[in-house]
């Protein structure tokens, strides 16, 4: 079946299109007449949904975090704003879409979007790029659910590698181009505890602000995940031994970590070194790394890669190099033991960024009772 291809022009004439119908909705009465209530409601919640649907689609929109992988820094609970025009709004792929609604339509189920009009990779211009360290929302790439990548679920972590960077896990410190990067205040690693056998009053672990881990023997052994300013408080406790990193070890394979190989002898606290994909940019393709860009090069740049013996064929033709067609980023969590990101499932496409954290507007803490349910110290703190 051909695909239906709409160049720049057309997508501009589809949005100025909807936006018109919906105003002439809005403005056709009959010469002299009177809107009743009812119209003059609708018209109002007509009016409602196009303005909000605008802004949402091209300015910001609201983004609740759903898991523990960014704690401390960001709580599960939180309710963010996302900036679009951080890095230029995205023009939907399905502009046939039900308000408000990410992929499945409230309460029914199913899709809430259209595939009758499908519209290419195409992204307003910006007020910036993408930084190192900036907290990005984006579109998980590794899901496979067949959506339309605007549809894919939403994930924000921590942009660590910027397009063009290399980047190297060494005994969990990150390193970018060979320097070192500075952990954020309230990152957190998973540390091993030593005590004297008894173990820790569960007022004692909420007053430093310890919410993950527990027991691992019967002989006071315990994991916890820490944050640094957690890791001093633990070990001034009167029953604590000893506090250390629990780290994996260099060439401890972990079997789910990206690529998936075993010429990649990575883990989540040793990884690489690797190159950030740059849009423009040239590699050699060997043996060794081709499994690091086949998921680029196939599901991201839909060509197709196979390997005869030793020659590496890209769209049935022999290849020594690629050029990507795109830039990539490479996405962790601060909740560093914690967390499923591009460790685990690689680069982030360019096409895949939805926009740039910038505050918490509201935090809600599901355990909380009465009043203690909302965060108040987190309402309208800026997000770094």
């Amino acid at each position: 079946m051909k695909k239906f291809r709409i160049n720049w022009e057309l997508i501009k004439d589809i949005f100025f299109a909807i936006l018109t119908v919906g105003v002439w909705f809005l403005l056709k009465t009959k010469p002299g007449q009177r809107k009743s209530k009812t119209r003059e409601w609708v018209d109002a919640i007509i009016f409602a949904v196009i303005a909000a649907t605008l802004i949402r689609t091209f300015f910001i929109e609201a983004y609740t975090i759903p898991t523990p992988s960014m704690e401390k820094s960001l709580l599960v609970g939180d309710f963010l704003f996302v900036s679009k025009i951080s890095y230029g709004a995205r023009i939907p792929n399905t502009p046939l879409s039900f308000p408000f609604a990410h992929h499945t339509m409230p309460l029914i189920g199913g899709k809430s979007y259209l595939e009758w009009i499908k519209i290419g990779y195409h992204r307003l211009p910006g007020l910036g790029k993408i930084k190192n360290n900036d907290v990005v929302v984006f579109n998980w790439p590794a899901e496979n659910m067949g959506r339309p990548v605007d549809k894919k679920e939403n994930y924000i972590k921590r942009c660590i590698g910027i397009s063009g960077d290399t980047l190297q896990i060494m005994d969990a410190i990150v390193y970018i181009n060979n320097k070192i990067v500075s952990l954020p205040p309230r990152s957190q690693f998973t540390y091993r505890i030593k005590t004297d056998g008894s173990g820790f009053n569960p007022a004692a672990l909420e007053k430093i602000d310890v919410s993950e881990g527990g027991p691992t023997s019967s002989s006071g052994d315990f994991a916890f995940t820490l944050t640094p300013e957690a890791v001093d408080k633990m070990k001034q406790m009167y029953n604590v031994k000893s506090v250390e990193p629990l780290t994996y070890p260099k060439d401890n394979d972990q079997p789910d970590i990206y690529p998936y190989d075993k010429l990649h002898h990575w883990n989540v606290d040793n990884f690489g070194p690797v190159y950030i994909p740059k849009k423009g940019a040239t590699i050699s393709l060997t043996p060794e790394n081709t499994s690091l860009y086949k998921k680029i090069i196939t599901d991201y740049e839909h060509h197709s890669l196979t390997m005869n013996d030793s020659v590496i064929l890209i769209d049935g033709k022999p290849a020594t190099s690629y050029t990507f067609e795109m830039d990539y980023y490479f996405m962790m969590g601060d909740n560093r033991h914690n967390s499923s990101d591009s460790r685990y499932w690689g680069f982030v496409p360019e096409d895949h960024i939805v926009g740039k954290a910038i505050f918490i507007w509201m935090s809600w803490n599901t355990e909380g009772t009465f009043l203690n349910k909302i965060r108040w110290n987190r309402l309208f703190n800026l997000i770094r």
